[in-house]
């Protein structure tokens, strides 16, 4: 893949990555436009594209990276303990993200009076187990292991495993408990199967705490989104091929992503297209999408020479790990950890600093908003600096 592709690749990760720092990081809650928030349920937004673009790249960096090492000469078994090494160390850099700061910082309720031991164990006993970081690294082992035990056919069938088993397991199983199979309950978000498998392995109190009863990066759910990594994985050995057209190339990777489209949103009439539940149409659409943005990418920054516009998401885009696991601690520190009493309320930073900057004189969307992306810009200063001096948080 030549250098210019490899940019290509970190504009559309750099892409992915600022989009996800600017709908986590909203000036309020309340006042997000529809665009900038999930799809309460079934559907999709805009927002509900970029984890699953985000698989999509690791799909496509894992076949380079693997098909690197095998030219250098490293064996399976090398490159095995790779994949096990690396998709440990993401699933651990998620959960340390979760648990941090290491304590419970509420103040009231059963919290009001516990002292410093007694938050700590309350932390452990409500860590929340799973996570983005802990999806991408299960997705990333699994999509890994499987590009190197198989080659493309191998990696079919893997793929049409996973998306019609989950299908199959979401609809045709009996959920314990309800007496109907999981076609009659997938509009109700605590009784489908994967929500059921959360519980009795993880237990309540370390799932999603806004969700409480399921996690929408939950155990049975991260199968299929093991497809969108092998999606990627073939998409990257597509483009990789150096001896057709570079033109040709990018026509075939528009073409079976627009067909993924298609074909994602036909599976919808039958099993929803849906990000908490990864549904198996979920996975075959925003690949499909993915696909026809990174062609758009590649011929922008290829074809047309258009390279201009790209230094801002080349800076995101090669630093993902620091500005997602920064932008959190940051992101806890002042929404939760740094807050004071005022006129009888609790106020964080992150609020009081919204309200001073922000919506003093805009109106309460807008206002947000510009919270949302002034915070995409001061980590673009911070990721700038560290891209100037070659400084990258890599595991």
């Amino acid at each position: 893949m030549s250098k210019e592709r490899l940019l290509a690749l970190d504009v559309f990760r750099g892409m992915t990555v600022a989009g996800m720092l600017l709908v986590n990081n909203p000036g309020s809650w309340g006042a997000i436009y529809p665009p900038l928030a999930h799809a309460p349920w079934h559907g999709w937004t805009p927002t509900d594209l970029i984890f699953p673009f985000f698989l999509f790249i690791v799909g496509i960096t894992t076949h380079l990276s693997l098909s690197t090492r095998r030219a250098r000469g490293d064996d399976d078994a090398t490159l095995m303990r790779q994949v096990l090494r690396r998709g440990a160390l993401i699933f651990l850099c998620g959960l340390t993200l979760n648990w941090f700061p290491g304590w419970s910082w509420a103040t009231t309720g059963e919290l009001a009076d516990a002292t410093w031991p007694e938050r700590v164990v309350h932390r452990l006993e409500h860590l929340r187990i799973l996570g983005v970081l802990q999806r991408i690294g299960l997705a990333y082992l699994m999509g890994g292991l499987l590009t190197v035990r198989f080659a493309v056919r191998g990696q079919l069938v893997a793929l049409a495993a996973l998306l019609f088993g989950y299908w199959a397991l979401m609809t045709l199983v009996p959920v314990p408990g309800t007496g109907q199979l999981g076609y009659a309950l997938l509009d109700e978000p605590s009784q489908v199967l994967s929500a059921w498998i959360d519980r009795a392995v993880l237990g309540e109190a370390h799932l999603y705490s806004g969700a409480k009863t399921w996690d929408p990066e939950g155990l049975l759910s991260t199968l299929p989104a093991v497809g969108n990594v092998l999606l990627g994985a073939l998409a990257g050995r597509w483009i990789a091929a150096r001896e057709k057209p570079l033109t040709e190339r990018l026509s075939a990777l528009f073409a079976v992503g627009a067909l993924g489209m298609m074909v994602g949103l036909c599976w919808h009439w039958v099993f929803p297209i849906n990000k908490q539940l990864w549904t198996s149409s979920y996975v075959i659409f925003t690949s499909g999408l993915a696909a026809v943005t990174l062609a758009t990418c590649l011929w922008l920054i290829d074809v047309q020479q258009l390279r201009g516009w790209t230094r801002f998401f080349v800076v995101y885009g090669t630093n993902p790990l620091l500005a997602f696991m920064g932008s959190g601690v940051m992101a806890r520190l002042t929404v939760s950890l740094i807050t004071w009493v005022e006129n009888g309320k609790q106020v964080s930073l992150q609020a009081a600093f919204h309200k001073a900057v922000f919506l003093s004189w805009l109106a309460p969307r807008p206002a947000s908003l510009a919270y949302a992306v002034s915070f995409v810009l001061f980590w673009y200063v911070i990721l700038a600096i560290l891209h100037r001096r070659g400084i990258v948080v890599k595991v």
